[in-house]
């Protein structure tokens, strides 16, 4: 006989992901600042590309794994929370090193090990990530699941802000300095890892200590099974678990792929795009004053765009209970099409904060709707493999827009970044037109 979940209060589900607003905020320094310091240590601009592959491929890696042994996993701190603790520890020991690979010349050339604790932080990040997600539909009744990855986004985004800003914060207003000689990494950057990594630290302690994770006999009674049919359920072979997902993870899989193509578009050609279009560079300056413009306003824009989706993230269960998923989804992506597309009208870098207005939309939408439709579907005792293996449909967009989108640059769009946007624009829309083939479990 199923048992019903309890309901939890706000604060209950806001302890689940609280950890992810410190995950968040260092997975955002390392966003806007690793090209930065791999090009301090040495990295040639041509080749920041390929560095950049490193994240996807250690999603791709790690995910599916974490998930699998999250789900056997059984010990004094719960299910999901030994991986949760354990990646953040990893994750900061890599933020506490990689600004100071410099330390390491004389064993070894420092953009060699730059690229190691870039790709040993991008792999501790990712034993976090999946766990999480599994954590609130593990811990969370039907009814609560749009609220649970809407207060999960909302951390995200927040978590996003506070890691984007830090840099700036720490040299306007507290006087740290943003240079250093060549070969070294900036005090303002050094430091904003250190704050990252401690927030990090701090925020999953918070999460690890404050919730209490269901034990494997009563999680199973949730379920409608005895325990010991939930552990046989948690070892079926990966190979068969493969072969049995659900049909709504290939069908969100295309919305995912049009998405993940057009946000890793995004991250990589923002800079070059306004710079090029409204301040008028060309390809390839990277030292101009007109340039370092532009990027400095890119960074506010990307900041500005997490602000907006943690904005909408306080709405968007509510407008998912009233109007469902699936369009609250589809509306989202569209917004998020149309505010890629509308950079290409503007002329005035400040009108760029309307086009962030749809991206942030689109966003909070992104990191959320596609798990709460998902957690619904899936085998309780097979929520961490089937999230690992959902992240799949992440990485692998990336991994191809990461290959193509610079040979479409210089062969499809004559080197006019712009274009790229606009590419971007399209594949959401693409997305938002997706969502329409995904079918929907209301069990």
């Amino acid at each position: 006989m199923m048992i019903k979940k309890p309901k939890l209060s706000f604060w209950q589900i806001w302890n689940l992901s609280f950890g992810f607003l410190g995950v968040q905020a260092g997975f955002a320094l390392q966003n806007a600042n690793v090209s930065r310091i791999l090009s301090n240590l040495g990295a040639d601009l041509h080749h920041l590309s390929f560095f950049w592959l490193l994240a996807p491929i250690m999603g791709l890696v790690i995910q599916p794994w974490v998930g699998a042994a999250s789900d056997r996993t059984w010990n004094r701190l719960g299910r999901r929370s030994p991986f949760i603790f354990g990646g953040a520890i990893a994750a900061a020991i890599g933020m506490f090193f990689l600004p100071n690979a410099n330390w390491a010349v004389a064993i070894i050339p420092p953009i060699l090990f730059g690229a190691l604790m870039f790709a040993f932080m991008d792999a501790s990040f990712n034993v976090t990530f999946q766990p999480f997600r599994s954590l609130v539909a593990d811990m969370t009744p039907d009814e609560q699941t749009n609220q649970g990855y809407s207060i999960q986004t909302l951390l995200i985004n927040l978590g996003a802000v506070i890691g984007s800003f830090l840099p700036f914060v720490l040299t306007n207003y507290i006087g740290i300095s943003n240079t250093a000689p060549e070969g070294q990494v900036p005090d303002s950057v050094i430091w904003s890892f250190y704050i990252g990594g401690s927030i990090l630290l701090v925020s999953v302690l918070w999460t690890v200590f404050r919730t209490k994770e269901y034990p494997p006999k009563e999680f199973a009674e949730y379920q409608g099974k005895t325990l010991e049919e939930e552990k046989a359920a948690e070892h079926t072979g990966f190979f068969k678990t493969l072969f049995s997902m659900p049909k709504v993870m290939g069908q969100l899989a295309v919305v995912q792929f049009f998405s993940w193509f057009a946000l890793f578009i995004m991250w990589v050609y923002t800079t070059p795009a306004v710079s090029q279009h409204i301040w008028g560079t060309t390809i390839g300056d990277s030292t101009s004053e007109a340039y370092n413009e532009a990027a400095n306003w890119v960074g506010v824009l990307f900041g500005l765009y997490s602000v907006f989706a943690a904005i909408f993230a306080i709405f968007m269960n509510k407008i998912a209970d009233k109007f469902g998923r699936k369009k609250t989804y589809a509306f989202s992506l569209l917004l998020g099409g149309l505010g890629f597309l509308s950079i290409y009208l503007f002329k005035n870098h400040y009108a760029l904060i309307f086009s962030m207005v749809g991206v942030g939309v689109a966003w909070a939408a992104i990191l959320a709707m596609p798990y709460a439709i998902l957690a619904r579907s899936l085998p309780a005792g097979k929520t961490g493999v089937y999230m690992g293996l959902f992240n799949i449909t992440v990485v692998v967009p990336q991994i191809i827009s990461g290959i193509l989108s610079g040979t479409l640059l210089k062969f499809v769009f004559n080197e006019s970044a712009i274009f790229m946007i606009i590419m971007a624009g399209v594949s959401m829309l693409f997305a938002a037109l997706s969502v329409s083939f995904v079918k929907e479990s209301h069990s």
